[in-house]
């Protein structure tokens, strides 16, 4: 089936998927979830961030699925992995985490052409209170944003009780990234935006599926591409954490298709 064979398209050219495509969402989702549980015993102090990706590799070839992110435009590698002031797209490669480090790993694959992305955040060694406060702070900007979820509300609606809480902290929201419609393609429309107005933007309707992902930094909102054309730091090198699920609209609210099996969503949690 391709991308326009079942559903339709809202006016802001937003599909809307079929109650039968939950399924598909909810397995490719749980894979991508299962991987990131199972990497959790390797994030340790002295690993690279390469063999980390080399073991998600094998354990995406193993589940019989895709990786989405190898070869899409260029990239050669399984999962992003972002390290302290890393914003999101961090190459794998050769750095060692040292104690302390905070990592983002952001994986996404296929299964029977559905897409689930998800990411996380890890920690190597002990955490520091800095950052336990901003991944606590992340993450529950994320879940805050999920709860908004429901038919009649709007896009704006995800982002302002997202940037209203961590603005509440005494933090600041990536405004250069954002999340993504995803079913049968990797990315579509619409833009998910983690900050703005309440009652603005698109109409969330029962099946649209789409990713949230916030950003958060300790520090500045600003950031840059390195020269490698794929990694985003920091302006200020100030710490930054991200969480992401995809979501589902159903006809009372939401379905998260990317729940932690193991209960494994939070670093300090399991």
């Amino acid at each position: 089936m391709d991308e326009g064979a079942k559903g339709r398209m809202t006016r802001d050219g937003i599909r809307i998927y079929e109650p039968a495509d939950f399924a598909g969402m909810h397995a490719a989702g749980k894979l991508a979830a299962e991987i990131l549980d199972e990497i959790a015993e390797f994030v340790v102090v002295g690993q690279t961030t390469g063999e980390l990706d080399r073991i998600i590799t094998e354990k995406v070839t193993a589940a019989g699925a895709t990786s989405a992110t190898i070869g899409y435009k260029g990239y050669q590698h399984a999962s992003c992995i972002s390290v302290n002031h890393v914003v999101c797209h961090g190459i794998p490669g050769d750095k060692r985490l040292k104690d302390g480090d905070i990592l983002n790993i952001d994986v996404t694959v296929i299964v029977d052409g559905w897409f689930g992305d998800t990411s996380r955040m890890y920690v190597a060694g002990k955490l520091s209170r800095k950052a336990e406060r901003l991944i606590d702070v992340t993450h529950d900007a994320l879940m805050r944003g999920i709860e908004t979820v429901k038919p009649g509300n709007t896009f704006g609606d995800i982002g302002h009780a997202i940037q209203s809480f961590v603005e509440g902290h005494r933090m600041s929201v990536v405004r250069d990234f954002c999340g993504h419609g995803l079913g049968r393609v990797f990315h579509a429309p619409p833009n998910v935006l983690h900050y703005g107005r309440a009652g603005t933007g698109p109409v969330l309707e029962e099946g649209m599926f789409f990713t949230i992902e916030p950003m958060v930094n300790l520090g500045r909102p600003e950031t840059k591409v390195l020269a490698d054309d794929w990694t985003a730091v920091t302006r200020d090198k100030s710490l930054s954490a991200q969480f992401e699920h995809s979501v589902g609209v159903t006809a009372t609210g939401f379905e998260i298709f990317t729940s932690s099996p193991a209960g494994k969503f939070h670093p300090t949690w399991g």
